[in-house]
């Protein structure tokens, strides 16, 4: 049993941690995955990181912090990062290596330690819905080097890294959390762009990769790659030659076990050649219970499964011990930032109206706070408020969204002068992006608020 416990890091509900999963974490229990909204503050994060390591020291404690839009360390008030996107226009991979150095001094911190970052998408396809500035770009070698230079930072201060998603999920148009997306590329394709930023990772020592929730037909026309032996065994270990720590994707994704079930998506995922199962959010003892009984039920050799749980507790023993807490902030100079900006307008001279565009965000994302601190926020349906000076909208991905769209033609045609901004991955037109940041992370707000200000 412990063996099924140790390949299994699921998520919970609350700021502390629960009974059940205390029990589990002593029974060998592999890891927890925290959320947002596991998080108050920072300190509160550090004693529940403390609570988890007492009931098991071997325990890999993993959290989402990419170091841009998605961010769980600020999920409340926003993120001090630039993002990927940014990173990349930039092209310092100095930069690079100090956001993930910075990153991973934050989670050793609080006590975390292993990231689900970087990002190694090249994010080909403008309309992908769940990566766009979460890629450091489209081209794979700008990606593949930025990867090594993030994952070399993060681990430079004794965080794992966790390379995503294997084996690429930019060029998709769907969001895996509610579909499973079709790449179909060869194999030959794949090393082209797609495996190029995991290689280069995979050279630069990661510790873990994530597998996608995706179909690559041409591959295995029946399994997504956390499923797929042929990819993740076939590809990952015998082709790359990666040796550590195979992570899934979240197994509550409906790209994963939307048809067949969390504990039936589990076993496939470790015959498969994963080796640690990021469950999902909000799970339960039940659920865990019918995940072991899964993976415990005789389909998969009890070899396979000592073999990921073995991986698991070695990546954990050697990983550094929590530092004393050091909870300032990181800075970023938000003029660099500025310079990843693509501006095709004249900058708004005189008095100008700022109005944020609340699309949904993915699932990935979330709710952290983004864009401008003092801009006026309106949703689909909202009545356009009245405007001084030059209206300044801005959205994220306008391009993706109808309303989006209706409204900015609408506003360009009765409300000049007006400015559009797109804080996401722009179209390629750039029809509703007259100034593109990249990125929407509360720093990125910040250096576009003081853009717009001119004090740049």
């Amino acid at each position: 049993m412990s063996d099924a416990l140790g390949t299994l890091m699921p998520g919970f509900v609350g700021l502390a941690l629960p009974d059940w999963l205390e029990a589990r974490l002593r029974e060998g229990l592999g890891g927890v995955c925290i959320f947002g909204d596991n998080i108050e503050s920072l300190a509160q994060l550090r004693e529940l990181t403390d609570s988890i390591r007492a009931a098991n020291p071997d325990a890999l404690i993993a959290i989402d912090e990419e170091g841009g839009d998605v961010t769980r360390l600020y999920y409340g008030q926003g993120s001090p990062y630039p993002g990927n996107a940014v990173l990349g226009r930039l092209d310092n991979l100095a930069l690079t290596e100090r956001v993930g150095a910075a990153v991973g001094e934050q989670l050793l911190a609080v006590g975390c330690n292993l990231d689900f970052a970087p990002d190694a998408d090249a994010n080909s396809n403008p309309d992908n819905p769940v990566i766009g500035v979460r890629s450091f770009g489209a081209d794979a070698e700008l990606v593949a080097r930025h990867t090594s230079a993030w994952v070399s930072g993060l681990q430079s201060a004794g965080v794992a890294a966790s390379v995503k998603h294997f084996p690429g999920h930019g060029d998709t148009a769907q969001d895996s959390h509610l579909a499973l997306p079709v790449v179909d590329r060869s194999l030959e394709q794949l090393r082209q762009r797609e495996l190029v930023p995991f290689v280069a990772a995979i050279a630069a020592g990661t510790k873990t990769i994530m597998t996608s929730h995706i179909l690559l037909p041409q591959l295995d026309p029946e399994s997504p790659a956390t499923l797929s032996r042929r990819i993740l065994q076939g590809v990952l270990r015998e082709e790359l030659g990666f040796e550590g720590v195979i992570v899934s994707d979240a197994l509550d994704m409906a790209g994963a076990s939307g048809e067949i079930g969390i504990p039936a998506a589990a076993a496939r995922a470790i015959a498969a050649g994963c080796d640690l199962l990021c469950i999902g959010t909000d799970n339960t003892d039940a659920q865990l219970a019918e995940i072991v009984e899964a993976l415990s039920s005789g389909s998969i050799s009890p070899e396979r499964l000592a073999q990921a749980a073995k991986r698991n507790r070695a990546l954990a023993r050697e990983l550094a011990a929590p530092s004393a807490p050091r909870f300032a902030a990181p800075t970023f100079d938000p003029a660099e930032t500025a310079r990843a900006f693509d501006v095709r307008v004249a900058r708004p001279s005189g008095p100008h109206t700022v109005i944020v565009l609340e699309t949904e965000a993915n699932m990935a994302i979330g709710t952290a706070p983004w864009g401008p601190r003092g801009a006026l926020r309106l949703r689909n349906g909202e009545p356009l408020p009245s405007a001084e000076g030059t209206l300044v909208i801005v959205g994220r991905d306008n391009h993706r969204h109808d309303w989006v769209r209706r409204l900015v033609d609408d506003v360009r045609a009765q409300h000049p002068p007006v400015v559009v901004i797109d804080m996401g991955w722009p179209g390629d037109d750039r029809a509703y992006a007259d100034i593109a940041t990249f990125g929407a992370s509360r720093h990125v707000g910040d250096a576009l608020e003081a853009w717009l200000a001119g004090t740049l």
